[in-house]
């Protein structure tokens, strides 16, 4: 009796010991594989997360240098979450898992997504000079007066100097006056519907003199922007000119550039 025991004791530690720790090994690999989508998944969503609470940050004090950093480690953390993702993508799919596949895509989709804002917003800032005051009169540029008290505090000047033109002719040669056949007092009625459509909290609109003075907020860093809108009678028509600066920022990378061109565009529909 005592021979079979240790007959059978050998046999399992021998010859059944090395399969059940094969077997135990291959269900936590697959265990551990299975777990991968959801990991890069959740860094992913952490990487999202992270970008996103740059603007709410900036908006809450801390400084803009700040929210950048706050931007630039979103990117690292989603670079990091698309590999994990990129790799998981592939294993997944040859192992035929498909809910891990279509988990470690949309991983993947997140991941690149924190990577490519903030690097879009490096790229645009290395092209676009760094100004924050735009117009589409260099000679004479539209000028504030009711938005003046709006600015008592703001970081950046309203001063004009000929550098600053010579380097917005250099990065948006396109910007020019509009001229429209419309009499004036209908430009400027469908010049204040453009504005309220576009969600600028207006400060005055002065019919008789031509000038609508508005202010436009960004929604995620919640950066403000003052705008002027002029118009002058032009032969049987109306020449129409923008002024749109930032409060605060070295440069607004385009946004206020933009926010002319897409004016401009809506008026001349």
């Amino acid at each position: 009796m005592r021979n079979a025991e240790c007959a059978t004791l050998y046999f399992v530690v021998r010859v059944l010991g090395p399969w059940a720790l094969c077997l135990a090994h291959c269900a936590f690999s697959v265990r551990v594989v299975s777990l991968v989508p959801l990991i890069a998944f959740g860094v992913s969503a952490i990487a999202i997360v992270v970008l996103g609470a740059a603007g709410p940050v900036y908006r809450l004090g801390a400084s803009l240098a700040t929210a950048y950093e706050i931007m630039r480690w979103a990117a690292y953390i989603g670079l990091a979450a698309s590999l994990i993702a990129a790799g998981s993508t592939v294993f997944s799919y040859r192992g035929r898992r498909w809910m891990g596949t279509l988990v470690s895509v949309l991983a993947l989709i997140v991941g690149l997504t924190a990577v490519a804002i903030p690097m879009s917003w490096q790229r645009r800032a290395q092209r676009l000079p760094s100004i924050h005051d735009i117009t589409t009169d260099l000679e004479n540029p539209p000028t504030f007066e009711a938005i003046l008290a709006k600015r008592v505090d703001a970081p950046n000047r309203l001063d004009r100097t000929p550098q600053l033109s010579l380097l917005q002719k250099e990065g948006y040669p396109d910007l020019a006056p509009v001229t429209l056949p419309t009499a004036p007092a209908t430009t400027f009625d469908r010049a204040l519907r453009v504005a309220q459509s576009r969600g600028w909290e207006i400060v005055t609109a002065d019919k008789s003199s031509g000038r609508i003075e508005a202010t436009d907020t960004t929604r995620w860093f919640g950066f403000t922007d003052d705008v002027v809108v002029r118009l002058t009678p032009w032969g049987a028509g109306t020449r129409v000119d923008l002024r749109s600066t930032a409060r605060a920022g070295a440069s607004d990378l385009g946004r206020n550039a933009g926010r002319i061109r897409e004016f401009l565009d809506d008026l001349s529909e």
